[in-house]
C-alpha cells in the first residue's frame, strides 16, 4: 500500500509538524506500507497551465506522479484568509479530474481560529468529491493552542492522528478488497 502525506503549503510550521506527527504514526503502525511525505515547502512547483500531469518535469513531475501513484493520500493544510492555500489549490488544478478515483484521501487541518472549523466542509471536501476521492468524513482539526514550540501538546489531538491513520489504512483496505471481489465477478 502506498501512501502519501501531503503538507499543503510553503510557509508556516503547524501543518508540516503535524503532517510530521501523522507519518510517524503511519510508519510506527504500518511498517509495511510505502509512506512519502511531501512537504510542498521543499520543492519548486510550476503553476497548473493546463498540461497533461505526465508533461511536467523535475519537483512538480515527481509529486503529480506520487499522488497518482498512491493508493491513499493524507492532505494537511492550512487556513488562511479563512481558505486553503494557493500551493495546495495549485496541486488539484495540476492533477486530473479523475486523480482520486479509487483512493481514500483524509484529512489534517491547522487553523488559528476554531472559526474556520468548517473550511474543510466548504472547500476541500467538495473538492475532493469532485475529483473522485473516497473521503475520511472526519478530519483532524487543530488549533494554534495546541501546539508549543512545533510540537503538539494536546494528547487529544494525538490520539485524533492516530485515529485518522488508521481509519485511512482501515478504509483503503477495504476499498481494494471490494475493487478485487469486483473484479473477479468479471470472470475474464
Amino acid at each position: 500500500m502506498k501512501i502519501v502525506g501531503l503538507s499543503g503549503s510553503i510557509v508556516g510550521s503547524k501543518t508540516k509538524t503535524a503532517m510530521s506527527y501523522t507519518v510517524k504514526s503511519l510508519k510506527e503502525k504500518y511498517p509495511d506500507a510505502e509512506v512519502t511525505l511531501i512537504d510542498l515547502a521543499d520543492y519548486d512547483i510550476q503553476f497548473s497551465d493546463g498540461r497533461n500531469y505526465t508533461e511536467y518535469e523535475g519537483d512538480t513531475g515527481y509529486i503529480t506522479q506520487t499522488i497518482m501513484e498512491a493508493d491513499a493520500i493524507i492532505i494537511g493544510t492550512p487556513i488562511f484568509q479563512a481558505s486553503i492555500p494557493a500551493t495546495l489549490k495549485n496541486i488539484f488544478d495540476l492533477l486530473p479530474v479523475n486523480a482520486f478515483l479509487d483512493k481514500v484521501v483524509s484529512i489534517l487541518v491547522t487553523a488559528g481560529s476554531a472559526k474556520h472549523y468548517l473550511i474543510a466542509e466548504q472547500q476541500l471536501k467538495p473538492i475532493l468529491a469532485y475529483m473522485k476521492a473516497q473521503m475520511v468524513q472526519t478530519y483532524v482539526f487543530i488549533e494554534e493552542e495546541d501546539f508549543y514550540r512545533k510540537e503538539i501538546t494536546s494528547d487529544d489531538v494525538l490520539f485524533r492522528i492516530e485515529r485518522l491513520v488508521e481509519d485511512t489504512v482501515v478504509l483503503t483496505e477495504t476499498y481494494a478488497k471490494i475493487r478485487e471481489e469486483k473484479e473477479a465477478e468479471y470472470d475474464f
